[in-house]
């Protein structure tokens, strides 16, 4: 191809995006930088084929666009699959939230302006323990608003060397108290820290940090310092106890469960426990184990929580209508003990035979696959090294064909390819689209 050769950008268009759901502006877009990328493969004597390029792109950019996938993987939590799903019925308060009209900041009865945290300030004491609370964007924005709070302007935080840990997407603790205002005081080791490793610095700092690692775990050789010994600690020196449980485990005892021994729990610290341990301010995520959507929430003692409400950063990370009627909606559903209505805890609550037997619905009809034990994973960072028994469908044939073709199904089914399958983990796929699940493996294996 020489240049005379090269289409112009509305032929390119035409030819390449007929069958793209994308905006035409993107497409069109797509076909001019691919022109102009081949252009100069043709002046530098390499080969080029515009076409190839503008179907490359558009198939990347097409992928990434957002929509409905089937998580078949076992992972519960899954982080690049969008995490905790929403109960129905917070989805549909979430999404009338968003298309309408809201009381976000209006006591509508007077008209006059209130609080976007009015309602959440209210729920929070009542399933948490805590005095006050209220929610921001994640629970990165959490940290970064609790420390700036107590600590910031060049104020200092100590905290274990073994809990400076590296959150998703590289983000790593040190860095979030760097942009915090916060200085760093580093005490004990990696793998053992005392309560005489914070004595020694309890007088000279503004604020002691717990940070459970709830993406990783220390085994061996190591000790760490309870919550309750830490609040005495810092409560004798002056200074606030913050928290960031990570998960959002409401209660360790988790009630909802009918299982007398969730045994991949036990490592997980609750949010009542902490606060009734003393902390001053606790953290945790709202789309983990809490169940809910993409949130930080952040509650404690009065002073504490209005103290974190009232910086500057709070604004910054303030949660939209949308968000807060997602979170309302969940804490609602553990202020009424219905937990078992949030997608997780149904999901996480089934047993083995659970799974069986919807296993062997979904294979109704078909043949060449088998059902064999395996292990559900929480996920998203949460109860790290622990699993959930379940019952797994092996497809048969190549793992990275069968992955494939689910994963081109409509809409797609997400597996796990574990040693030479491709697997599907049914207790991370919402009973209402098994249907879907079966239509897709009947139609590969028959």
């Amino acid at each position: 191809m020489d240049l005379s050769d090269l289409p112009s950008v509305s032929a390119l268009a035409e030819s390449v995006g007929n069958s793209s759901a994308l905006p035409h502006s993107v497409i069109v877009h797509v076909c001019q930088d691919a022109i102009d990328a081949s252009r100069d493969a043709i002046r530098r004597g390499d080969p080029a084929d515009p076409s190839a390029i503008a179907a490359r792109t558009l198939g990347d950019i097409e992928a990434a666009r957002p929509r409905w996938v089937i998580n078949a993987t076992g992972v519960l939590l899954h982080t690049n699959l969008g995490r905790a799903l929403l109960n129905a019925d917070v989805a549909v308060l979430a999404s009338n939230a968003a298309a309408s009209a809201g009381n976000v900041e209006m006591d509508v009865r007077t008209g006059r302006r209130s609080s976007r945290s009015a309602y959440l300030r209210a729920l929070l004491p009542v399933v948490t323990g805590a005095e006050d609370g209220f929610a921001v964007n994640n629970n990165a924005g959490a940290l970064l608003l609790a420390l700036a709070s107590v600590a910031g302007n060049g104020g200092r935080v100590a905290v274990s060397r073994g809990e400076l840990i590296e959150i998703g997407g590289s983000f790593r603790l040190p860095d979030v108290m760097a942009a915090s205002g916060a200085t760093l005081v580093e005490v004990g080791t990696t793998n053992r820290t005392r309560l005489t490793d914070y004595a020694k610095v309890a007088t000279s700092v503004d604020a002691i940090l717990k940070v459970h690692p709830s993406n990783y775990r220390v085994e061996g050789f190591q000790e760490e310092v309870s919550y309750t010994d830490l609040a005495t600690l810092a409560h004798a020196s002056g200074i606030p106890l913050v928290a960031d449980v990570g998960s959002g485990l409401i209660d360790e005892a988790a009630p909802w469960l009918t299982t007398d021994d969730p045994k991949w729990l036990a490592n997980e610290p609750g949010v009542k426990q902490t606060i009734a341990s003393g902390a001053d301010l606790v953290l945790f995520s709202g789309d983990k184990l809490f169940g809910g959507p993409q949130a930080g929430i952040v509650v404690g003692t009065a002073e504490a929580v209005q103290g974190a409400a009232q910086h500057p950063i709070a604004r910054a990370v303030r949660l939209d209508g949308s968000a807060i009627a997602a979170v309302a909606a969940t804490l609602e559903m553990y202020a009424d003990h219905r937990v078992l209505d949030i997608p997780f805890w149904a999901m996480a609550s089934l047993t083995a035979n659970d799974i069986e037997t919807r296993a062997v619905a979904v294979l109704r009809g078909t043949a060449g696959a088998n059902i064999i034990d395996g292990r559900s994973l929480p996920g998203a960072g949460s109860v790290p090294g622990e699993t959930i028994p379940t019952r797994l469908i092996e497809l048969p044939g190549s793992a990275d064909e069968m992955y494939a073709k689910l994963a081109r199904h409509d809409p797609p089914i997400i597996t796990s390819r574990r040693d030479t399958s491709a697997v599907v983990d049914l207790r991370s796929v919402l009973p209402s689209d098994d249907t879907h699940v079966s239509a897709a493996v009947r139609r590969l294996l028959n």
